[in-house]
């Protein structure tokens, strides 16, 4: 008894010992885990949209301003029973690209992205830690888009009451000047509508211009073109015939629109008519490894990490895709599907010989002061064959000027561009225009998509053609 008495006075420092290293052990992982929420994690977390702290400090600052490239002002917080709320002067005009606010169901777009920014929660003085908390904000950071409000409007009233998208950017910048979806919606009014246009077939808060995914349908051929030339598959002057039909393998046939044989056709005249059998002979002559390099070349494999959050491109596993399937990818058609931002892209390459710019909204954040906070610039970002891309952009004037596209045509200024008509399995055919102008000094490039209204050159042309001429005023 003596003995186990003595044993366990012996044992007790030893288990204290133990506890103490324990609990030590749990304050370093507490330490080591506050340090992360305090270095790592701080901005992440005091910007977040669903922040119920910043919340309720907005009412109390007034957030900055988000403006178009002339200084229009896109949102602006006015100061309402005391309070700060947001106002969207252009209403539903901007309302994808620019967001909403709101207590109950967060934030988006621009005034989500940048809300750290927008409240003055990024300013330098954060740096300094809890001694930040010193410093009374009362008005946040105003940010400056690459928008034109005048050609937003153009395209949101050229696409009328249709569903579709129309994006338009500087080919020498990637400046994005026009980001117009519809159908769309009031964001000063999103709590009251929530219900109804969360719940609508026709999906009003979703952006289709970054988050829309279609088959390119014939503005692809495009890019099938430079594709041919690129990898020596044709010439400018090589005639592929075109019978109307096509015959692959043994169980798929590949057609003309009402069987229409074209002849024979120089790459010029294929894509002034958009001939399918010409581009769908092109992709099985470049096979399958040649389309999937073509697809990486123009940058579809990659991702933008931009401040336009784009949906990434859906491509076909080609080293799977029968011949057919093949041909089909070919004319824009089959598994493919892209977002209309891309295809803007894909024709401001085109025009800006061969220069992929990456795309960019945001072109300056600044302090309440006016100082700059910080700068956006242009950036590039994929390179084609400088002489490749203006043969291209030669046959892409010939489809404006004579072929499906003479609808996007503008007195005394030459417009380049190509036409589509995709095919969707849920109704009628999407309509399609990509292209720019002047051609020969562009300032402009575009994409437009109409869905479920066929032809791209009786929809989709006219479209273009009054945003272009807005953009060249």
């Amino acid at each position: 008894m003596i003995n186990n008495k003595f044993r366990n006075k012996v044992n007790m420092p030893r288990h204290i010992r133990e506890t103490a290293i324990f609990l030590l052990g749990l304050l370093v992982i507490l330490f080591l885990y506050l340090s992360y929420i305090q270095v790592i994690d701080k901005d992440y977390l005091a910007t977040h949209p669903l922040n119920r702290r910043n919340t309720e400090a907005a009412k109390k600052i007034e957030y900055g301003s988000i403006a178009d490239k002339h200084g229009n002002k896109l949102a602006l917080s006015v100061k309402e029973d005391g309070v700060y709320v947001r106002r969207y002067p252009y209403g539903a005009v901007f309302a994808h690209v620019v967001g909403y606010d709101t207590a109950k169901y967060g934030k988006a777009g621009i005034e989500a992205a940048y809300n750290g920014y927008l409240s003055g929660n990024l300013n330098s003085e954060r740096q300094l830690g809890a001694v930040s908390h010193l410093f009374t904000k009362t008005q946040g950071n105003n940010i400056r888009l690459t928008l034109d409000a005048k050609l937003q409007e153009t395209a949101f009233k050229a696409l009328g009451n249709h569903r579709g998208a129309v994006v338009a950017l500087s080919p020498k910048t990637g400046e994005v000047l026009a980001l117009v979806s519809k159908p769309s919606f009031n964001p000063e009014a999103i709590e009251s509508i929530w219900q109804e246009i969360s719940q609508d077939k026709d999906s009003p808060l979703l952006d289709r211009t970054l988050q829309g995914l279609y088959p390119p349908g014939s503005t692809l051929k495009v890019m099938m073109a430079e594709a041919a030339l690129h990898e020596g598959i044709t010439t400018a002057d090589n005639k592929i015939n075109c019978a109307g039909t096509l015959k692959i393998g043994t169980d798929y046939t590949l057609t003309e629109i009402n069987n229409k044989a074209h002849g024979k056709v120089n790459l010029e005249e294929a894509l002034a008519v958009s001939c399918n059998i010409t581009f769908g002979t092109l992709a099985l002559e470049l096979g399958r490894d040649k389309m999937a390099k073509t697809f990486e070349r123009y940058g579809f494999k990659e991702e933008l990490n931009s401040d336009l959050a784009e949906a990434k491109p859906r491509l076909p596993s080609f080293n799977k895709l029968s011949d057919g399937d093949l041909a089909q990818t070919g004319i824009g058609q089959g598994s493919l599907l892209v977002t209309p931002l891309r295809m803007a892209m894909l024709a401001g390459t085109i025009a800006n010989q061969g220069v992929m710019m990456k795309p960019y909204l945001v072109s300056e954040i600044t302090s309440p002061d006016g100082g700059v906070f910080k700068k956006y610039s242009a950036e590039k970002w994929l390179t084609l064959d400088a002489k490749t891309a203006e043969l291209v952009r030669q046959m892409m004037v010939s489809v404006v000027r004579k072929g499906t596209g003479q609808a996007a045509q503008l007195p005394g200024i030459s417009v380049a561009g190509k036409t589509g008509t995709a095919e969707n399995p849920h109704g009628k055919d999407h309509s399609w225009f990509i292209g720019f102008a002047p051609a020969d000094n562009p300032e402009i490039a575009i994409a437009v998509i109409v869905e479920n209204a066929g032809g791209g050159s009786v929809v989709a042309a006219p479209i273009a053609r009054e945003v272009f001429a807005q953009g060249l005023r």
